[in-house]
């Protein structure tokens, strides 16, 4: 393997030469010498320009002691920095380039993005550099975004099916649900120091773990020139953050658990399956088979949703799946009716066990689910805003020729394909399920007798 060597600051650093990966038409791609890639997207639809940057952060980089401060990190962007030393200086900037912006963080993604006038494409990138490499962590900011986070987590545990969503997936992940858990924990929030806000940006914030994205009314070669004169000199980290702090494999679910956790806000039981499903690294194709198949059972015409919706038993039964890098979970989510419940779940788990039948679904239905991912994936492209989005979130847990083949992928997927999905993910897998419920409905329906292991 050809490799480049680049000193910087007295060390000798070792970078593995990347191959130019494949993109669709009008995304070009570049790698600086300090390890940022750069993806420019040329769409002219209007006369606007995205720039993002993701940082392969997120959920899964937080043990215990870290919990929820990778999002916590995310607000803190948007205070003090070197060029702006305020927040009040930082919001007048963004509206004297009449910016739109906002960031997100998920499992495995922190992004940041600024969409504003095509003519602002240098002041943004500059805007964006002060942002990400030189930010002020002041303590009576944090005293002020505090509350903010911890109000959002707050706010989650209002909601009935957010409480069951931590109960399922604490038992899922056992003493790594922290790494699967983007909102946090409230005591670690509310603690949260400038001291590991710094922690944070010193272990992940460096061009070789970041994807600049410019996205929009642009030239290729003139955004490519700006981006390298403004974050070109942004010092390499020296290390590979992922190897230097890797990511500790999760526990595969030893035996199927069943929990009900009874609460007052539950105004009708909500019910959740969940197994640990295929990730990238691992077994890529079952990723796109996942995809698929859950597509399939969301159709009205599929078995499941006639077996549970059409004839009454729920109001609402989904299936989905989330592609990660570090296994991703797949989740049934279902409302049942609260006089139907105990029909509904023995229901539930006989269709889970007739999901790999030769006959289970149509060809016609497997057409069809495709036809609805390659018309979903045209219409996300129409917005020229939110294309870096998709491709960011696509390099921090897979690819960019995952992302490139993924609707030719789509089409490929056979009946097999998904049959060794579904034999090796959930029928022939422990899985844990957890119901939410009130106190008066639990007495009279009894779930313990039947919603059990």
């Amino acid at each position: 393997m050809y490799r480049n060597w680049l000193i910087l600051a007295g060390l000798v650093v070792t970078i593995a030469a990347t191959a130019q990966p494949k993109l669709p038409k009008d995304y070009h791609w570049q790698k600086f010498d300090n390890g940022l890639e750069v993806v420019v997207i040329e769409n002219h639809k209007v006369p606007l320009a995205t720039i993002e940057i993701a940082v392969k952060n997120g959920a899964y980089t937080e043990g215990p002691e870290y919990s929820g401060l990778s999002h916590l990190f995310e607000h803190m962007f948007f205070k003090a920095n070197k060029d702006y030393p305020d927040q009040e200086k930082f919001i007048a900037r963004t509206e004297e380039l009449g910016m739109i912006w906002n960031g997100t963080t998920g499992d495995e993604r922190v992004n940041y993005y600024f969409t504003f006038d095509k003519d602002s494409l240098n002041a943004g990138l500059r805007f964006m550099n002060a942002a990400i490499r030189y930010p002020i962590y002041r303590t009576e900011d944090m005293q002020k975004e505090r509350p903010v986070v911890d109000g959002e987590f707050q706010r989650g545990e209002s909601d009935p099916g957010f409480q069951l969503w931590i109960d399922v997936n604490k038992r899922c992940w056992g003493d790594n649900f922290t790494r699967k858990n983007a909102i946090g924990d409230h005591d670690i929030i509310n603690t949260a120091t400038p001291e590991k806000m710094m922690t944070i940006k010193d272990k992940y914030y460096f061009p070789n773990n970041s994807l600049l994205v410019i996205c929009g009314d642009v030239n290729p070669s003139d955004a490519f020139a700006q981006a390298k004169k403004i974050f070109g000199d942004w010092e390499h980290g020296g290390f590979d953050p992922h190897v230097k702090y890797p990511i500790p494999e999760f526990k595969p679910i030893e035996k199927t658990n069943y929990n009900i956790v009874v609460s007052s806000i539950a105004q009708t039981p909500y019910t959740m399956y969940q197994w640990q499903g295929p990730d990238y690294r691992n077994d890529s194709a079952a990723t796109v088979a996942a995809d698929v198949f859950s597509a399939i059972l969301g159709l009205n015409s599929s078995k499941w949703q006639q077996a549970l919706v059409d004839k009454g038993l729920a109001t609402y039964a989904g299936v989905s799946y989330q592609t990660c890098k570090y296994v991703g979970p797949i989740q049934v989510f279902a409302v049942p009716n609260p006089a139907k419940l105990a029909e509904c779940h023995s229901t539930i788990l006989k269709q889970i066990m007739a999901w790999a039948d030769d006959d289970y679904f149509t060809d016609e239905q497997l057409q069809t689910a495709k036809d609805i991912l390659r018309r979903n994936h045209i219409r996300n492209a129409e917005k020229p805003s939110t294309l870096s989005m998709q491709l960011t979130f696509q390099w921090c847990s897979t690819s960019l020729d995952y992302f490139t083949a993924y609707p030719d992928d789509l089409q490929k997927v056979t009946r097999k394909d998904i049959q060794q999905y579904i034999k090796k993910y959930i029928t022939g897998a422990p899985f844990i399920a957890g119901m939410i419920i009130n106190e008066e409905m639990s007495k009279q329906l009894q779930p313990d007798s039947f919603f059990t292991n």
